[in-house]
């Protein structure tokens, strides 16, 4: 995995925060719909309710694409956070969109890739966040499945799981996301959101997610 610069990380972490789009909670924790326990929520779709920030991580993500995988020729979005950010991107760099579903409709033609595509395209995955990175990877097994030749991903922010580099290094996916956990906690402690003994709460959450209980 790779990200954009340690200042741009800075910048997108600080908007995502500024609008709360990102929620640090130690020690009330959130429970993801996996049953996991967590100390962080991740609502980007939030920023879309935000013009300028919405503006400026569009811009993020459109010079990500442009300079990083400058061979997409055609743009996919992940159901359904990665919808919007998809057709944004699309949309600013004049590319060709699809997006993905979750499963098959189950009615009408059926389709679980929604848009004109043809076989051998060479595709640019868009997603809001990559957690464990399953739920991304089934996208890009359903872009395959389709004769697509799926070169890479980018996300607004992933947690930056082990598991995740594990999964995408196995599905041979290079992936890039604008900022990232670690960037998030150390912006969060500077701007004194987090107070020095949470650190490293957060911290540890990371290293075994699935386990990981809370504050005891």
């Amino acid at each position: 995995m790779t990200t954009s610069t340690s200042t741009d990380r800075k910048a997108v972490a600080e908007k995502l925060l500024q609008i709360q789009a990102i929620r640090l909670q130690p020690n009330d924790p959130f429970t993801w719909s996996s049953g996991w326990k967590s100390p962080i929520y991740c609502d980007n779709r939030k920023v879309l309710s935000f013009p300028y920030v919405r503006d400026f991580i569009k811009s993020e993500m459109c010079n990500t694409a442009f300079e990083k995988f400058p061979e997409a020729a055609v743009l996919a979005g992940v159901a359904t956070a990665g919808i919007p950010w998809g057709v944004l991107v699309a949309d600013q760099l004049k590319l060709p969109y699809i997006y993905v579903r979750p499963k098959p409709k189950e009615h009408g033609l059926g389709n679980q890739i929604e848009g004109y595509y043809e076989k051998g395209q060479q595709v640019l995955v868009i997603e809001d966040l990559i957690s464990t990175g399953k739920s991304s990877l089934l996208v890009v097994d359903v872009l395959r499945q389709a004769g697509l030749h799926v070169i890479g991903m980018v996300s607004i922010c992933t947690y930056d799981f082990e598991v995740a580099r594990l999964a995408f290094e196995k599905a041979e996916v290079p992936y890039i996301s604008l900022t990232d956990y670690p960037t998030l906690i150390s912006l969060a402690l500077e701007k004194k959101i987090i107070r020095p003994e949470d650190e490293a709460i957060l911290l540890n959450w990371r290293k075994d997610p699935a386990n990981w209980k809370g504050v005891s």
